[in-house]
């Protein structure tokens, strides 16, 4: 995709961990990818990875000094068992097995919210949040009683007809980019992306056992989205929204 936007051009990939690099050589512009997923840092201390909800200085160093950056968090923050990347919570000196997971993440996002308003100049730096994105797994948000999740849905939501409550994520970032000195620019992609129970991979990733494909009301990823997809449309409203940021 983005070697399309100019296809003459000599481009450079760098793939690394967690910072990957896609470089246009003839025009000195780079678009990079940070894989932070709950953008405050993660210490690991005699083997036991900690999530430290007041600390970002860690991950904050990689973004300092860009033209344009977009976060995103959501996820992973519900994560639990072998998905859940973290083994402690510390916050303020005290660590904990888990706590309220909502109250977790907006300590995060206020962390990322006062790292953003004390290090970035917003005279020369964009800053975007992206809301979370939808899952697919209870039909009933759709009226959809004959499926169990996403899992052979071939046509968006008709109309506005979803009635899946708000995500309380969404609402709690929109509440930090508020209280921030200089708020960032929201991309609210929540409700348009609820119409899309038709554009997860389900059983077709291709990570896969036949067993599991043969199973789709265990195994549907109702959560990621297909590319070429959905995804083009954030990207397309992100594009726009450069222009008035």
């Amino acid at each position: 995709m983005l070697a399309a936007a100019a296809p003459q051009s000599r481009t450079q990939f760098v793939r690394g961990e967690p910072l990957s690099t896609y470089k246009f050589l003839d025009s000195g512009v780079s678009v990079s990818f940070y894989r932070a997923p709950y953008l405050v840092d993660i210490d690991v201390v005699q083997g036991r990875r900690i999530l430290m909800l007041n600390e970002i200085t860690g991950n904050g160093e990689a973004w300092k000094g860009a033209d344009v950056l977009c976060f995103n968090s959501g996820h992973w923050w519900t994560h639990k068992g072998a998905l859940q990347g973290w083994d402690y919570m510390g916050d303020a000196g005290s660590f904990y097995e888990d706590m309220d997971r909502l109250v977790a993440f907006q300590k995060g996002m206020n962390t990322w919210a006062n790292w953003v308003d004390a290090n970035v100049d917003r005279t020369k730096t964009k800053v975007f949040f992206q809301s979370i994105s939808p899952t697919h797994y209870n039909p009933v948000e759709w009226n959809g009683a004959a499926s169990k999740n996403c899992f052979g849905e071939t046509a968006p939501v008709g109309g506005w007809n979803y009635t899946a409550p708000y995500p309380d994520q969404t609402q709690v970032i929109k509440g930090v980019i508020k209280a921030m000195t200089s708020p960032a620019a929201l991309l609210d992609i929540t409700a348009l992306s609820e119409l899309r129970k038709d554009g997860h991979p389900s059983v077709y990733s291709g990570d896969l056992t036949p067993e599991q494909r043969a199973n789709p009301d265990r195994s549907a990823d109702c959560s990621h989205w297909c590319l070429p997809g959905l995804p083009d449309t954030w990207n397309l409203l992100l594009y726009t929204a450069l222009f008035f940021a």
